[in-house]
């Protein structure tokens, strides 16, 4: 008589998690819908309307006068870059988020994204490098500030809340150092020295896109390879711990793979601000689902980076680069999270 209750019970189960799996693929379905149209919104409307037959032709290798270049050279880099950008920010702030149950815990706020901001500043202001060697000098800063965040929050294992207020701090001294370069800077280099300040698409390329790629391929399937782990971290060491979850493995490869997608994209285009701290929340809020949101939070930061590019481009009063128009969004909800509970310690 038992094992009839029994049965139903898991057959009710296996539907509630068929119908839960539906709804997420639909909503990824929805969300890859949005940033398809965000980029055909990118390659046809600009300064000046081109229409989609014509940027198909362009995109086929056709020579369209006074077209090819406009949509090939401008349009379809910064679109490309942008989408490889977000999705690397997106990974690696709901990595950071669900990893130490924190959502203040991102990239951004916790200082890597400022530590390769320190990194790529000192290589072009002191060592008057450029180009790759700065993107290198980027990456590796970002790693060196991870790691010694690590070290100094290691007290018998790490726990969110002491790793954020380390983080916090580390990144107020990079700042100080990062100003500190800035008010030696020459002329020549000041510019580009301060699109390190910011995260900027412009004079974005298509070979920029390539580590980015590189880094989704790698990194990112290295999250996605740990998802069942971040899913029983994000309830506890010791749930974790009971599903047979190695806790040391399984925190530093997360890690590893979510610091080496921060520094790649901030390498890439600059500290975007709080593309990686929005991105997991508004994956949470779009899809209704738990656990380790990392596809539809890779989609939410790649469409947080095209629309807020394009927004920063055409839809102001003046031109200004995506990482302001991310600012002034993800500032008001960072306020919102440090007064709600006050003290901002719900999950994802």
């Amino acid at each position: 008589m038992s094992a009839r209750p029994e049965s139903a019970a898991l057959a009710h189960l296996r539907q509630l998690r068929h119908r839960r799996s539906q709804q997420l693929w639909q909503r990824l379905g929805l969300l890859g819908v949005c940033l398809f149209a965000g980029v055909v919104l990118t390659l046809t409307l600009g300064q000046s309307y081109t229409p989609v037959t014509t940027v198909m032709r362009v995109l086929g290798g056709a020579e369209v006068p006074g077209v090819g270049f406009t949509v090939r050279e401008l349009r379809l880099p910064r679109a490309v870059v942008a989408l490889g950008a977000g999705a690397c920010f997106g990974l690696a702030g709901v990595a950071f988020q669900t990893l130490l149950r924190n959502p203040l815990a991102s990239p951004d706020i916790i200082g890597i994204s400022t530590g390769a901001s320190t990194g790529a500043v000192f290589a072009i202001v002191v060592l008057s490098l450029n180009g790759p060697a700065v993107s290198l000098a980027a990456i590796g800063a970002a790693l060196g500030v991870a790691l010694l965040i690590y070290l100094l929050s290691w007290r018998q294992g790490v726990t969110g809340g002491r790793l954020i207020l380390i983080g916090i701090g580390l990144s107020a001294m990079l700042q100080s150092v990062t100003a500190y370069l800035l008010m030696r800077a020459p002329n020549w280099s000041l510019q580009e020295a301060l699109r390190w300040m910011t995260g900027s698409l412009n004079g974005a390329r298509l070979d920029q896109a390539l580590p980015l790629l590189a880094a989704l391929l790698v990194f990112g399937g290295l999250l996605l390879s740990r998802r069942r782990d971040l899913d029983a971290l994000r309830m506890g060491d010791d749930v974790a711990a009971g599903l047979g979850v190695h806790l040391g493995a399984a925190r530093v490869t997360i890690v590893l793979a979510a610091v080496g997608l921060a520094a790649v994209a901030t390498a890439m285009t600059g500290p975007i601000a709080f593309v990686a701290f929005l991105a997991g929340p508004i994956a949470l809020r779009l899809t209704r689902q738990s656990g380790a949101l990392l596809l539809p939070a890779a989609l939410v930061g790649a469409l947080l980076v095209l629309l807020g590019d394009y927004a920063g481009q055409f839809l102001l009063p003046a031109r200004y680069p995506v990482g302001i128009v991310t600012g002034v969004l993800g500032a008001p909800y960072l306020l919102y999270l440090i007064v709600r509970d006050g003290n901002a310690r719900r999950t994802l």
